[in-house]
């Protein structure tokens, strides 16, 4: 039975080589889809830490402004 002809050893590094490019497009490819998610992620952090403010401020009766002024009469 036949099997073809033999690959050399420069080919078969070069395919070797293509099944390496293509494996790291494709870690690549999903670097960017978590750096993606993370950005988000940190975002929403951001967003439910500026409610918790928003919500302890409705609590005390006092403004954003209120705040600023408190932050900024205090040393540092």
């Amino acid at each position: 039975m036949a099997r073809g002809i033999r690959k050399t050893h420069t080919e078969k590094l070069q395919s070797e080589l293509s099944d390496i490019r293509a494996a790291i497009a494709q870690y690549e490819s999903s670097l960017d889809t978590l750096r993606s998610r993370e950005k988000e992620i940190i975002s929403e952090i951001e967003l439910e830490r500026f409610k918790e403010v928003s919500e302890l401020l409705k609590q005390k009766g006092m403004t954003l402004c209120d705040l600023k002024e408190m932050l900024a009469a205090e040393p540092v």
